[in-house]
């Protein structure tokens, strides 16, 4: 959806246009977690133009995403200045007040900052990583995957392909299936699957909030049997109160906060003691600028940051903060940008150099070819 173009006079660098397209790849069987099934990705891709610069950001949500991108902020980000990334992003936020900045519109900005900060390195030649600045080069990863709708042997195999191909010490599983419904068998496969891993690797579970509070408490027992060691969203996001029950009492991380659509989110999270590990994902909380923020709020409290999903957009932005655990290396998502992008990286031994290669801004090319069987906008 190409917007109208135009440029910024004073001989500054002008962002002169913005487009986008929304991509649907399905799944490769129906995928499922604790509280919802789906059987298709959406992809929306956002490229900002600086005269023959581009630059890429994308999200994953509804392909009405991009209607967003093109009605509500196309016209507020063209014309400014390509340096001045921070100002965009809150000229959008304050664009979008009455349109409802959380939810789709969030994803909406979170693309068009990210592509903005990809233009921006790019108009520079640097990596963006370099641009950003590394706190560590070495951006350790986790495998993420292990839909409810799997069976035993696809689970297995899934966290076999993680510790043995390719040298992974963290895997996590979803679990709390059918809104908390299928208890035994979540029990059933976390067992199963630290079989599979054995003792040397980490074990990672994520209910989605399918549990009531009393119900992950009593799980505390079947989680300390089975060494996992992080147990992410045990209760809804929103039940602040309830996380912070949780984590007091279960040895495990409590983790959260993929679901967190503006800074505030995270800083009323961070203040109800509610995690151990904020997790924030900048396809969705206002894109790299707003990321970069959520990991200083989380390193005033003395608490790290995990990346949430999107790992390609992620890396250089885990390598730039020094309270990172890790980045999510969610097999829905690797699947996707792996088949639509060309320069995708490789978590070789479990770890991610983002910037290693040179290519500037996060190094990723649509593939425009590819891609367009899957173009739903």
């Amino acid at each position: 959806m190409p917007t109208a173009r135009r440029r910024h006079g004073g001989g500054d660098v002008a962002v002169d246009g913005l487009d986008v397209a929304a991509y649907s790849v399905p799944t490769e069987t129906p995928e499922a977690d604790g509280t919802l099934t789906w059987t298709s990705t959406t992809l929306v891709v956002v490229h900002a133009h600086a005269g023959k610069v581009s630059g890429l950001g994308y999200t994953y949500g509804a392909p009405a995403t991009a209607q967003a991108v093109e009605g509500l902020l196309a016209d507020v980000v063209v014309g400014r200045s390509a340096w001045d990334v921070a100002a965009s992003n809150e000229a959008m936020s304050r664009a979008v007040r009455n349109a409802g900045r959380p939810g789709l519109i969030a994803y909406a900005i979170s693309a068009v900052d990210t592509a903005l900060w990809d233009l921006k390195a790019r108009l520079l030649d640097l990596p963006l990583v370099r641009l950003l600045g590394a706190a560590d080069h070495d951006v350790p990863v986790y495998g993420s995957g292990g839909f409810t709708t799997y069976d035993a042997r696809r689970q297995d195999a899934q966290l076999r392909a993680w510790t043995e191909d390719q040298g992974f010490d963290r895997v996590k599983i979803k679990i709390g299936e059918s809104w908390g419904g299928a208890e035994r068998r979540d029990r059933d496969r976390m067992a199963a699957a630290r079989r599979t891993i054995g003792d040397a690797a980490e074990l990672y579970v994520d209910a989605n909030g399918a549990y009531t509070r009393k119900q992950a408490v009593r799980l505390a027992g079947c989680l300390r049997e089975h060494d996992v060691t992080w147990f992410e969203e045990p209760v809804s996001s929103d039940d602040l109160t309830g996380l912070a029950h949780v984590r007091a009492a279960v040895a495990a991380d409590v983790t959260a906060g993929e679901y967190g659509y503006t800074l505030p989110y995270f800083e009323y999270m961070l203040a109800a003691g509610a995690v151990d590990c904020l997790q924030a994902d900048a396809t969705r909380c206002g894109g790299v600028t707003v990321w970069l923020k959520a990991a200083a709020l989380a390193e005033a409290r003395g608490i790290q940051i995990s990346s949430h999903c999107a790992p390609q957009v992620h890396a250089p932005l885990a390598s730039a903060v020094p309270n990172l655990r890790h980045l999510e290396w969610f097999h829905d998502h690797v699947r996707v940008e792996e088949l639509l992008f060309d320069g995708t990286l490789d978590p070789v031994g479990g770890t991610l150099r983002p910037g290693a290669a040179g290519a500037p801004g996060l190094g990723l090319t649509l593939r425009r070819q590819e891609a367009e069987p899957y173009r739903v906008a």
